[in-house]
């Protein structure tokens, strides 16, 4: 399995990419730059997207891969909570300001499926095994554990805030991406909104090695720019504690399973 980290941040600039991860250069998590950061050639090489949540940030380029879709062979279904779509429905694919691809060119046949995935339940996506686990956050959102047909496996959490523990229950990923969206200075309000610090991340990361006995890999996501620096030494420091390596995801890193 190779996991491309397309984009890993919370704001877009001219090196920083909004969040969006690809897994084989078929299936993407999120997609918050998809089409910026990827060839037409690569796009259309795209089979299916797994939103975690609504949010601008996670979501954005459906529209412009939408557009993109009119030189391509074969629809792309995007999978999320039925909260989820009904959003991205009324507010994204809207038909308002551009044209809504979730019934382009027919209603019958449109280049974007939307298709709606259960918590809990496992759903077979292009030959990989998807699991849908709720995640506390500020809207309805869910993180997903892929694995593939040889075994290999991760654990997205999406934007999520602490008490992930009833979320580890059902998961055992070999990679373990986590989002830590700003310093610890700004804890109470991160856990205000449904994000964590790094020192909430440790915490969640220290019930996991209770839960399961094991640490996978880790791989920390969704940093803010502007606290770039403060946030990755606060993440060094976790991981020195624990005794790990803690990985800070960026755009154009490649993980191999």
């Amino acid at each position: 399995m190779e996991i491309q980290i397309l984009g890993t941040h919370t704001t877009e600039a001219r090196d920083l990419r909004l969040t969006c991860f690809l897994i084989d250069g078929v299936l993407a998590l999120d997609a918050g730059s998809l089409t910026a950061s990827l060839s037409l050639s690569q796009q259309e090489k795209v089979r299916a997207i797994l939103l975690t949540h609504q949010h601008f940030d996670h979501s954005r380029d459906l529209v412009t891969f939408g557009a993109n879709g009119a030189t391509f062979s074969a629809p792309v279904d995007v999978y999320g909570l039925s909260q989820t779509l009904d959003i991205v429905s009324s507010c994204l694919l809207d038909g308002r300001m551009y044209v809504d691809f979730s019934k382009w060119p027919t209603e019958e046949n449109p280049f974007l499926r939307l298709e709606t995935i259960e918590p809990f339940d496992t759903t077979s996506i292009e030959g990989y095994e998807v699991l849908a686990v709720p995640v506390r956050h500020s809207v309805p959102a869910v993180g997903y554990q892929v694995t593939s047909k040889d075994g290999k496996s991760l654990f997205y959490t999406g934007d999520t805030g602490p008490g992930l523990s009833a979320c580890w229950e059902h998961i055992s990923p070999q990679l373990l991406m986590i989002e830590v969206s700003g310093p610890n200075k700004f804890g109470d309000f991160l856990k205000s909104v449904g994000h964590l610090s790094a020192q909430f991340a440790k915490d969640e990361i220290i019930q996991f090695r209770q839960i399961k006995g094991y640490l996978p890999r880790v791989t920390v996501v969704h940093i803010p720019s502007q606290y770039q620096s403060e946030v990755e030494q606060e993440v060094a420091d976790v991981g020195h504690e624990l005794g790990v390596n803690i990985e800070i995801g960026y755009e154009g890193m490649t993980i191999t399973l």
